[in-house]
């Protein structure tokens, strides 16, 4: 896996692009002189891990015969104050389904998409109390 990585303007935008040619762009706070065209690395955190979770989440749901109209995720990641560096000391993920769904069967599917099969949750584990919930509602 290589990840290749372009400086965009003289502060912090860079765009960061895969072997496939698809990107994404990255920037700093303007409070230390980005100008918020892109997301900040720790909002990276957050995506891939709500993401990582729901791909394996998804493909069991698919085995157990769930059809999931819509989904949506919320991550809320929180950091020491004032760290240096200030890691994630906690994250929720809050799973919202659309569709006619077995809630015990959502539960099982999310328990090993994130607690067991999304490699970037067993890395962020080492330092943040990873949890989840979810809801599902009718369209």
């Amino acid at each position: 896996m290589v990840i290749k990585i372009d400086r965009l303007n003289d502060a912090f935008h860079f765009e960061a692009s895969n072997e496939e040619g698809r990107s994404v762009h990255i920037d700093a706070a303007e409070s230390i002189g980005g100008h918020n065209q892109g997301m900040r690395p720790m909002q990276l955190l957050l995506a891939a891990i709500g993401t990582c979770s729901i791909f394996d989440t998804l493909v069991i749901l698919k085995k157990q015969k769930q059809i999931v109209e819509d989904i949506k995720i919320e991550v809320e990641g929180f950091r020491e104050p004032g760290a240096i560096p200030s890691p994630f000391t906690s994250i929720h993920m809050k799973f919202i389904f659309w569709g006619n769904l077995k809630p015990e069967k959502v539960e099982k599917a999310l328990q090993k998409g994130v607690e067991k099969y999304c490699s970037v949750g067993v890395m962020l584990e080492k330092t943040a109390k990873v949890t989840h919930s979810f809801e599902i509602r009718s369209k």
